[in-house]
């Protein structure tokens, strides 16, 4: 991924685990009581969800939110990271 933001790794995450479960996003937010649009924008990295959507969506997904985070925190630690140059020296 070419986006450091946590919204995107975190919406990534939970794509993988509704396309592995064969399960429709209409299905998905059904199940979790949100729009289908707003877990669309969730999964794209465009929105992000507050801790209880968040956990609503998982829960829907059969899966635990440590689980999504341990994913992302993964998929973080493999991703290069910028070195930030101090502008003072």
């Amino acid at each position: 991924m070419s986006s450091a933001l946590l919204r995107t790794y975190i919406g990534s995450t939970l794509r993988a685990a509704r396309t592995e479960q064969g399960r429709t996003l209409r299905e998905v937010a059904k199940s979790a009581r949100v729009s289908l649009g707003y877990l669309s924008e969730v999964e794209r990295g465009h929105k992000e969800a507050s801790s209880e959507l968040l956990n609503a969506i998982c829960s829907a997904l059969n899966i635990s939110l440590a689980e999504v985070l341990f994913s992302v925190a993964s998929e973080l630690s493999a991703t290069p990271v910028l070195a930030v140059v101090d502008a003072a020296a």
